[in-house]
């Protein structure tokens, strides 16, 4: 009896493991490249700035073209010149609306000994850099942190900071040439 049911268990563990298979054979659904590439251009700062949740839905928009190239201030003129080339469009400047370029990169800071614990810090961060608990000191986890500036205004005692990010041997990078008009 115990047998049986083993057996009976095994076959029907194996029936929809092979329905499984087949199911996300047919059913796959590609990406699209484009966005992929998109996406990798863009900051990944999570900040919303450009008027969407994040890079990837952004980099959709983009895709799609429902959103223009030059609309993410993190990213500046250097993303917004690697966007054009990528998609064989015209140079733009950044669109005002959306916010001024970032001239360096940032990083948030928390003055712990103003901190009161609110959390409307770590609420706000997309991409949770931000380490704490109720009525407890926070501290921003610099590795993680993408400087977007979004838990700086529901801070209710202004200690947060951002700080420019000095180029350290892991973060320097060889300057970009500037590119000749073609």
């Amino acid at each position: 009896m115990m047998l049986e049911a083993l057996i009976v268990l095994g076959l029907l563990a194996g029936a929809f493991g092979l329905l499984l298979g087949y199911a996300a054979v047919r059913f796959r659904v590609d990406g699209n490249p484009v966005v992929d590439q998109i996406d990798d251009l863009l900051p990944q700062t999570q900040c919303g700035q450009c008027n969407y949740p994040g890079c990837r839905p952004y980099a959709q928009a983009i895709a799609e073209g429902r959103a223009d190239i030059n609309q993410c201030p993190p990213g500046g003129d250097a993303t917004i010149q690697a966007l054009a080339r990528l998609l064989d469009r015209e140079v733009k400047p950044l669109n005002p609306a959306f916010g001024e370029a970032e001239s360096t990169p940032r990083v948030a800071w928390i003055d712990e000994s103003v901190c009161i614990g609110c959390t409307l810090c770590i609420q706000a961060c997309p991409v949770d850099a931000i380490l704490g608990a109720q009525r407890q000191m926070h501290t921003v986890i610099r590795e993680q942190c993408t400087g977007c500036d979004l838990c700086v205004d529901p801070c209710p005692v202004d200690c947060i900071h951002m700080l420019p990010v000095e180029p350290d041997l892991n973060s320097w990078r060889w300057p970009m040439p500037a590119r000749e008009a073609v």
